[in-house]
């Protein structure tokens, strides 16, 4: 599950609030260790996703760096050409 979490500061543009959800959704569903709560449970794993994602908003805006900004495109290549290595196998 945590395989989907994709670093996400320094891109330009910034990291989407749809991103930064999908990231804590994904670390949410890790670390409760599954991917659809009980009806029991499913109140708070949704208040966790929501603060989760708040909390990493708040991380990436105050975030300081000194790289340049990374293009996204370029990213996705170079994982596409990291995956065709290890599957190539």
């Amino acid at each position: 599950m945590c395989r989907n979490i994709r670093p996400l500061s320094n891109f330009e543009p910034p990291a989407t609030r749809d991103e930064v959800t999908a990231a804590a959704l994904q670390y949410v569903r890790k670390v409760s260790g599954t991917t659809k709560p009980s009806q029991a449970n499913q109140a708070a794993f949704d208040r966790a996703v929501a603060e989760i994602a708040h909390l990493t908003e708040h991380l990436l805006d105050e975030w300081v760096t000194t790289a340049p900004p990374k293009n996204r495109e370029v990213e996705a290549d170079k994982a596409r050409a990291r995956a065709a290595l290890r599957y190539a196998r």
